[in-house]
Protein backbone atom coordinates (compact mmCIF):
# COMPACT_ATOMS: atom_id res chain seq x y z
CA UNK A 1 0.00 0.00 0.00
CA UNK A 2 1.36 3.34 -0.56
CA UNK A 3 1.63 5.27 2.45
CA UNK A 4 0.78 8.86 1.17
CA UNK A 5 -0.69 10.84 3.74
CA UNK A 6 1.86 9.11 6.38
CA UNK A 7 4.53 9.81 4.64
CA UNK A 8 3.57 13.19 4.30
CA UNK A 9 2.91 13.37 8.08
CA UNK A 10 6.06 11.88 8.43
CA UNK A 11 8.12 14.57 6.85
CA UNK A 12 6.09 17.20 8.58
CA UNK A 13 7.63 16.09 11.87
CA UNK A 14 10.77 15.57 10.84
CA UNK A 15 10.56 19.09 9.71
CA UNK A 16 9.66 19.73 13.20
CA UNK A 17 11.74 17.71 15.05
CA UNK A 18 15.07 19.37 12.97
CA UNK A 19 13.97 22.89 14.34
CA UNK A 20 13.48 21.33 17.72
CA UNK A 21 14.12 18.42 19.38
CA UNK A 22 12.01 14.54 18.18
CA UNK A 23 12.80 14.14 22.50
CA UNK A 24 10.33 17.12 23.29
CA UNK A 25 7.40 15.43 20.99
CA UNK A 26 7.95 11.85 22.24
CA UNK A 27 8.01 12.77 25.61
CA UNK A 28 5.26 15.28 25.31
CA UNK A 29 3.04 12.64 24.04
CA UNK A 30 3.56 10.40 27.09
CA UNK A 31 2.47 13.12 28.75
CA UNK A 32 -1.09 12.33 27.57
CA UNK A 33 -1.57 9.53 30.27
CA UNK A 34 -3.41 10.33 33.85
CA UNK A 35 -0.74 9.43 36.59
CA UNK A 36 2.12 7.25 35.63
CA UNK A 37 1.20 3.95 33.85
CA UNK A 38 4.91 4.13 33.07
CA UNK A 39 8.13 2.01 33.92
CA UNK A 40 11.39 3.30 34.28
CA UNK A 41 13.65 2.67 31.32
CA UNK A 42 16.46 4.96 31.78
CA UNK A 43 18.12 8.07 32.60
CA UNK A 44 18.78 11.02 29.48
CA UNK A 45 20.15 14.33 29.68
CA UNK A 46 17.27 17.21 30.43
CA UNK A 47 15.96 19.02 27.50
CA UNK A 48 13.31 22.39 27.50
CA UNK A 49 9.60 21.24 28.47
CA UNK A 50 10.13 17.91 30.34
CA UNK A 51 8.58 17.75 33.55
CA UNK A 52 10.73 18.74 36.28
CA UNK A 53 9.46 16.04 38.58
CA UNK A 54 10.99 14.08 36.38
CA UNK A 55 14.78 14.91 37.36
CA UNK A 56 16.77 12.20 39.20
CA UNK A 57 18.48 15.04 41.51
CA UNK A 58 21.28 12.50 43.12
CA UNK A 59 22.16 11.06 39.70
CA UNK A 60 22.13 14.94 38.05
CA UNK A 61 24.81 15.33 41.34
CA UNK A 62 26.73 12.84 40.41
CA UNK A 63 27.32 13.61 36.51
CA UNK A 64 27.27 17.16 37.25
CA UNK A 65 24.54 18.02 34.59
CA UNK A 66 20.86 17.55 34.89
CA UNK A 67 19.21 14.53 33.95
CA UNK A 68 15.43 12.72 33.59
CA UNK A 69 13.80 9.72 34.11
CA UNK A 70 12.90 8.21 31.01
CA UNK A 71 9.85 5.86 31.18
CA UNK A 72 7.84 3.19 28.45
CA UNK A 73 4.27 2.60 28.22
CA UNK A 74 3.35 -0.36 30.74
CA UNK A 75 1.19 -1.40 27.71
CA UNK A 76 -0.39 -0.54 24.82
CA UNK A 77 -3.14 2.02 25.16
CA UNK A 78 -6.45 3.23 23.22
CA UNK A 79 -6.34 6.13 21.30
CA UNK A 80 -9.51 7.13 19.69
CA UNK A 81 -10.32 9.47 16.51
CA UNK A 82 -13.40 11.01 16.93
CA UNK A 83 -13.72 12.92 13.48
CA UNK A 84 -16.18 15.74 12.65
CA UNK A 85 -18.25 15.35 8.95
CA UNK A 86 -20.42 17.55 6.68
CA UNK A 87 -20.29 19.59 3.87
CA UNK A 88 -18.94 22.46 6.70
CA UNK A 89 -15.41 20.80 6.46
CA UNK A 90 -14.82 21.43 2.69
CA UNK A 91 -14.70 25.09 3.27
CA UNK A 92 -11.73 26.33 4.72
CA UNK A 93 -9.55 27.54 7.70
CA UNK A 94 -8.54 31.27 8.64
CA UNK A 95 -5.19 30.44 7.21
CA UNK A 96 -7.34 29.57 3.94
CA UNK A 97 -6.39 26.13 3.58
CA UNK A 98 -9.12 23.34 3.40
CA UNK A 99 -10.69 21.88 6.91
CA UNK A 100 -11.08 18.83 6.07
CA UNK A 101 -7.35 18.13 5.10
CA UNK A 102 -6.38 19.94 8.00
CA UNK A 103 -8.72 17.77 10.56
CA UNK A 104 -7.32 14.92 8.43
CA UNK A 105 -3.82 15.47 8.99
CA UNK A 106 -4.05 16.21 12.19
CA UNK A 107 -5.65 13.53 12.50
CA UNK A 108 -2.76 11.39 11.06
CA UNK A 109 -0.06 13.40 13.09
CA UNK A 110 -2.01 11.62 16.58
CA UNK A 111 -2.59 8.71 14.88
CA UNK A 112 1.25 8.26 13.70
CA UNK A 113 2.87 9.30 16.87
CA UNK A 114 0.41 6.78 18.82
CA UNK A 115 1.10 3.88 16.78
CA UNK A 116 5.10 5.30 17.22
CA UNK A 117 4.47 4.35 20.58
CA UNK A 118 3.03 0.75 20.27
CA UNK A 119 -0.77 1.96 20.95
CA UNK A 120 -3.63 1.19 19.12
CA UNK A 121 -5.24 3.70 17.32
CA UNK A 122 -9.11 3.90 15.87
CA UNK A 123 -11.50 6.19 13.92
CA UNK A 124 -15.41 7.03 14.59
CA UNK A 125 -16.92 9.65 12.66
CA UNK A 126 -21.19 10.42 11.20
CA UNK A 127 -21.33 9.29 7.42
CA UNK A 128 -25.19 10.04 6.18
CA UNK A 129 -26.27 9.95 9.70
CA UNK A 130 -24.82 6.59 10.37
CA UNK A 131 -21.98 5.80 12.57
CA UNK A 132 -18.73 4.49 11.37
CA UNK A 133 -16.33 3.04 13.76
CA UNK A 134 -12.61 2.08 12.60
CA UNK A 135 -11.32 0.00 14.74
CA UNK A 136 -8.72 -0.16 17.33
CA UNK A 137 -5.40 -0.99 15.20
CA UNK A 138 -1.61 -0.62 15.84
CA UNK A 139 -0.03 -0.90 12.47
CA UNK A 140 0.50 2.44 9.97
CA UNK A 141 -1.30 0.70 7.13
CA UNK A 142 -4.35 0.42 9.00
CA UNK A 143 -4.33 4.19 9.91
CA UNK A 144 -3.64 5.04 5.97
CA UNK A 145 -6.53 3.11 5.35
CA UNK A 146 -8.44 5.05 8.00
CA UNK A 147 -7.55 8.68 7.00
CA UNK A 148 -8.32 7.61 2.99
CA UNK A 149 -11.99 6.60 3.62
CA UNK A 150 -12.08 9.70 5.86
CA UNK A 151 -10.89 11.61 3.38
CA UNK A 152 -13.58 9.82 1.07
CA UNK A 153 -16.67 10.50 3.51
CA UNK A 154 -16.08 13.27 4.72
CA UNK A 155 -18.40 16.10 3.03
CA UNK A 156 -21.02 13.06 2.04
CA UNK A 157 -23.62 14.84 3.72
CA UNK A 158 -25.03 18.61 5.18
CA UNK A 159 -25.36 17.00 8.66
CA UNK A 160 -22.51 17.20 10.66
CA UNK A 161 -23.89 14.25 13.36
CA UNK A 162 -21.08 15.29 16.14
CA UNK A 163 -23.21 14.81 18.86
CA UNK A 164 -24.83 11.48 17.90
CA UNK A 165 -21.32 10.11 17.25
CA UNK A 166 -20.34 11.36 20.87
CA UNK A 167 -23.28 9.33 22.51
CA UNK A 168 -23.10 6.58 20.44
CA UNK A 169 -19.06 5.84 21.71
CA UNK A 170 -20.40 6.53 24.92
CA UNK A 171 -23.52 3.82 25.15
CA UNK A 172 -21.13 1.46 23.08
CA UNK A 173 -18.09 0.96 23.88
CA UNK A 174 -16.40 0.26 27.48
CA UNK A 175 -13.06 0.37 26.92
CA UNK A 176 -10.83 2.96 28.44
CA UNK A 177 -9.53 5.17 25.64
CA UNK A 178 -7.99 8.48 25.16
CA UNK A 179 -10.29 10.46 22.78
CA UNK A 180 -9.06 13.47 20.26
CA UNK A 181 -11.98 15.20 19.23
CA UNK A 182 -11.41 16.75 15.86
CA UNK A 183 -14.50 19.18 15.23
CA UNK A 184 -14.79 23.20 14.25
CA UNK A 185 -16.75 26.25 16.46
CA UNK A 186 -20.04 25.07 15.06
CA UNK A 187 -19.62 21.37 16.15
CA UNK A 188 -17.94 22.86 19.43
CA UNK A 189 -20.72 25.26 20.22
CA UNK A 190 -23.67 22.17 19.81
CA UNK A 191 -22.63 19.90 22.64
CA UNK A 192 -24.31 19.47 25.32
CA UNK A 193 -22.43 20.46 28.85
CA UNK A 194 -23.84 16.81 29.33
CA UNK A 195 -22.53 15.22 26.97
CA UNK A 196 -18.96 17.00 27.78
CA UNK A 197 -19.32 15.86 30.95
CA UNK A 198 -20.09 12.18 30.51
CA UNK A 199 -16.90 12.20 27.91
CA UNK A 200 -14.88 13.59 30.71
CA UNK A 201 -15.54 10.70 33.59
CA UNK A 202 -15.26 8.06 30.62
CA UNK A 203 -12.25 9.08 28.70
CA UNK A 204 -8.83 10.65 29.18
CA UNK A 205 -10.51 13.46 26.18
CA UNK A 206 -8.63 16.66 23.91
CA UNK A 207 -10.55 18.76 22.34
CA UNK A 208 -9.01 20.12 18.56
CA UNK A 209 -10.78 22.94 16.70
CA UNK A 210 -10.42 23.28 13.20
CA UNK A 211 -11.10 27.28 12.74
CA UNK A 212 -13.33 29.18 9.67
CA UNK A 213 -12.59 31.54 7.09
CA UNK A 214 -13.87 35.30 8.02
CA UNK A 215 -15.59 37.52 5.46
CA UNK A 216 -12.49 38.69 3.97
CA UNK A 217 -12.50 37.54 0.21
CA UNK A 218 -14.45 38.89 -2.76
CA UNK A 219 -16.04 35.66 -3.17
CA UNK A 220 -17.14 33.22 -0.42
CA UNK A 221 -19.50 30.19 -1.39
CA UNK A 222 -21.63 29.30 1.80
CA UNK A 223 -21.90 25.52 1.35
CA UNK A 224 -24.82 24.69 4.17
CA UNK A 225 -26.80 27.69 2.08
CA UNK A 226 -25.56 26.50 -1.37
CA UNK A 227 -25.04 30.46 -2.15
CA UNK A 228 -22.57 32.80 -2.87
CA UNK A 229 -22.21 35.25 0.46
CA UNK A 230 -23.57 38.81 -1.05
CA UNK A 231 -20.30 41.00 -1.51
CA UNK A 232 -22.03 44.48 0.35
CA UNK A 233 -21.07 41.52 3.12
CA UNK A 234 -17.51 41.16 2.17
CA UNK A 235 -14.53 43.17 3.18
CA UNK A 236 -16.84 45.18 5.11
CA UNK A 237 -13.67 46.08 8.37
CA UNK A 238 -16.50 46.62 10.94
CA UNK A 239 -18.45 43.56 10.14
CA UNK A 240 -15.35 41.85 10.12
CA UNK A 241 -13.85 43.14 13.70
CA UNK A 242 -17.91 41.81 14.64
CA UNK A 243 -17.15 38.74 12.95
CA UNK A 244 -14.13 37.94 14.77
CA UNK A 245 -14.96 39.11 18.10
CA UNK A 246 -18.23 36.74 18.54
CA UNK A 247 -16.38 34.13 16.96
CA UNK A 248 -13.54 34.51 19.79
CA UNK A 249 -16.25 35.10 22.20
CA UNK A 250 -18.08 31.53 21.16
CA UNK A 251 -14.61 30.01 21.43
CA UNK A 252 -13.05 31.42 24.82
CA UNK A 253 -16.51 30.66 26.13
CA UNK A 254 -16.20 26.87 25.09
CA UNK A 255 -12.97 26.81 26.45
CA UNK A 256 -13.91 27.64 29.36
CA UNK A 257 -17.00 24.97 29.46
CA UNK A 258 -14.29 22.25 28.48
CA UNK A 259 -11.76 23.40 31.08
CA UNK A 260 -14.18 22.89 33.83
CA UNK A 261 -14.32 19.49 32.70
CA UNK A 262 -10.76 18.88 33.02
CA UNK A 263 -10.18 18.45 28.94
CA UNK A 264 -8.14 20.85 27.33
CA UNK A 265 -8.81 22.38 23.45
CA UNK A 266 -6.26 24.54 20.76
CA UNK A 267 -7.22 25.77 17.68
CA UNK A 268 -5.60 24.61 13.99
CA UNK A 269 -5.50 26.33 10.81
CA UNK A 270 -2.92 25.44 8.89
CA UNK A 271 -0.79 22.46 8.07
CA UNK A 272 2.48 24.03 9.62
CA UNK A 273 0.48 24.64 12.88
CA UNK A 274 -0.35 20.77 13.05
CA UNK A 275 2.97 19.41 14.76
CA UNK A 276 3.58 22.68 17.21
CA UNK A 277 -0.10 22.77 17.88
CA UNK A 278 -0.39 19.04 19.20
CA UNK A 279 2.25 19.04 21.47
CA UNK A 280 1.02 22.41 22.91
CA UNK A 281 -2.46 20.50 23.51
CA UNK A 282 -0.60 17.54 25.16
CA UNK A 283 1.15 19.73 27.46
CA UNK A 284 -1.86 21.63 28.32
CA UNK A 285 -3.61 17.92 29.12
CA UNK A 286 -0.58 17.54 31.53
CA UNK A 287 -1.18 20.28 34.13
CA UNK A 288 -5.14 20.47 33.49
CA UNK A 289 -5.78 17.98 36.59
CA UNK A 290 -3.96 20.18 38.97
CA UNK A 291 -5.73 23.36 38.04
Amino acid sequence: MNLKYINKIKANIAIYASKKTSNILDGTYKSIYRGKSMNFENLREYVINDDIKDIDWKASARHQNLLVKQFIAEKKHNIMLLMDTGLKMAGDTDKLENKKNIALYTAGTIGYLGIKNNDYVGMIYNKHDEVIIKKLKYNLYNLEQYLTEYDKDATLTNQDGLEKTLEYLTHHNNKKMILFVITDLKGLNSLKTSVIKKLSMLYDVLFINITDAYLNKDSIYDLEEEKYIPSIFLNDKKLMEMEKETKNKIYESNKERLRKNKICLVSIGSFKEITPKIIELLESHKYVFFS
